[in-house]
């Protein structure tokens, strides 16, 4: 007899780790056990290619699509995505509205001899693959040289150890679930380091008329998330966001407002554009469409001049 619901996800370490959370969090909200949940690992065309940036083969969606494939013929139930992996364009007849509880979104610094940033030697060499972080780092020091890394946490952090780099920029969240925050140098506040759109966040996607996975996956979603990761996310809409775009955006909520800062850069990272807004929590959705249309309008009107 086969499994009563399949989770499908990328192969990593780290992916499975989130495969298991999401099994675990449906576990405990329904009757289904153990047995009746099998998570199924996935290569995806991002995992393949490991000496290029994504986005010259087609972005984000490298991450994300072959799990989707497994998702509309039927051969997994569920797909579990780090949600800033993720197209901001869901994918005809499928739907990403649940969100475990978000993980720490800050940025980490790993260095050899665990330096700080600040401390780091003149043109220190630093391994990111997102323009985002790139830039960032270039506005805290520019004296520092980016260097593209690929691959997983393990595999990063090895290329550290053997000199490739001075040090790595990479998500708290991830180094967090798999215990290695003994190797961690520094932690960047939201204030220096803007992270990702969607970053900590571990998103669960089903088919549009699945309606028993839908009325599961209702039972485990984290409403707080799903309104951050929605303010976020429609930032990224907006800017019609994806590798290429270096975007920074993080949604906060206090009671009953819901803060939403955001950062664009220029293509070639020389200029940012920032903007920081409240709301009332129910508006979470407009107040990131404001927040994309503000920077939108701040970056059109500089190449104006």
């Amino acid at each position: 007899m086969g499994k009563e619901i399949i989770i499908g996800s990328r192969g990593s370490k780290l992916a499975l780790f989130y495969a298991q959370m999401a099994k675990d969090k449906i576990i405990e909200n329904t009757e289904l056990e153990d047995d009746d949940i099998l998570i199924k690992p996935i290569t995806t065309k991002g995992d393949l290619i490991k000496d290029k940036r994504l986005s010259e083969f087609g972005g984000k969606g490298l991450f994300s699509s072959n799990i989707e494939k497994e998702l509309l013929n039927k051969n997994i139930d569920i797909a579990i995505h780090a949600l800033k992996d993720m197209p901001v364009i869901e994918s005809k007849g499928l739907m990403t509205e649940t969100f475990l509880e978000r993980n720490d979104p800050r940025e980490i610094l790993l260095s050899i001899n665990k330096k700080k940033f600040s401390d780091l030697n003149l043109k220190s060499i630093i391994g990111t693959s997102s323009y985002r972080r790139e830039f960032q780092i270039k506005k805290m020091r520019p004296d520092i040289v980016c260097k593209l890394i690929r691959g997983n946490i393990d595999t990063r952090i090895k290329k550290l150890k053997e000199g490739v780099y001075d040090a790595i920029v990479l998500s708290y969240a991830g180094v967090k679930c798999l215990n290695l925050d003994s190797q961690i140098s520094e932690i960047f506040s939201i204030n220096k380091i803007i992270p990702s759109a969607g970053q900590g966040v571990i998103a669960l996607q089903c088919r549009k008329k699945d309606n028993k996975i839908i009325s599961i996956l209702k039972k485990i979603n984290h409403i707080e998330t799903y309104k951050k990761a929605h303010a976020e996310r429609n930032i990224l809409k907006v800017l019609e966001g994806d590798c290429e775009t270096a975007v920074g955006a993080h949604a906060t909520i206090h009671k009953n407002k819901i803060t939403l800062e955001a950062e664009l850069f220029s293509l070639d990272g020389k200029l940012r554009f920032y903007e920081k807004k409240t709301s009332t929590l129910n508006k979470f959705k407009q107040l990131g469409i404001e927040v994309g249309q503000s920077l939108k309008t701040k970056s059109n009107n500089s190449y104006k001049r």
